[in-house]
């Protein structure tokens, strides 16, 4: 079977764009059962309230739910278990230092396939308050009125 090419996205967490602050991006790998990559290769996931978490020098994904296969037998998996996230030893020192500061988190952005491996974006984030967000949301809308009007306008 021929590899994989390209980006294939399975999962998408639209809401930690919403209520955090995004400071720095990562790509990790992660630890998966063969049931785990046959149901994200059938595009089932959820990362709404999906965290990372570092644990005696290792990064853990928790709360993301990946349904249980279909046609898998007793050696399904469990749906939110804990699964590890592959690092290089300096990102993860680097993420400790920064995670340790007060009021910052690791949230899953996106979980894809990237040639053919199970990819998941982790972020480094700091939580919005409730008027950064109604801020956010009135300069979105200010920008979508420009870009109508220009249209209108051509």
């Amino acid at each position: 079977m021929p590899r994989e090419k390209g980006r294939k996205l399975v999962a998408q967490n639209r809401r930690a764009r919403h209520d955090y602050h995004i400071d720095d991006t990562y790509e990790a790998g992660i630890v998966l059962t063969g049931t785990e990559v046959k149901s994200l290769r059938a595009g089932r996931a959820s990362l709404v309230d999906g965290f990372a978490q570092v644990k005696n020098g290792e990064v853990w994904l928790e709360n993301v739910h990946i349904p249980e296969y279909a046609h898998g037998t007793w050696t399904n998996h469990a749906a939110r278990r804990p699964r590890k996230l592959l690092l290089h030893r300096e990102e993860i020192s680097r993420l400790i230092g920064k995670t340790q500061e007060a009021g910052r988190t690791l949230v899953p952005l996106s979980l894809y396939f990237s040639e053919g491996k199970a990819k998941v974006e982790i972020a480094l984030a700091r939580g919005k308050r409730e008027y950064d967000k109604r801020h956010d949301i009135a300069e979105r809308d200010a920008q979508r009125d420009i870009q109508r009007e220009l249209r209108r306008r051509r």
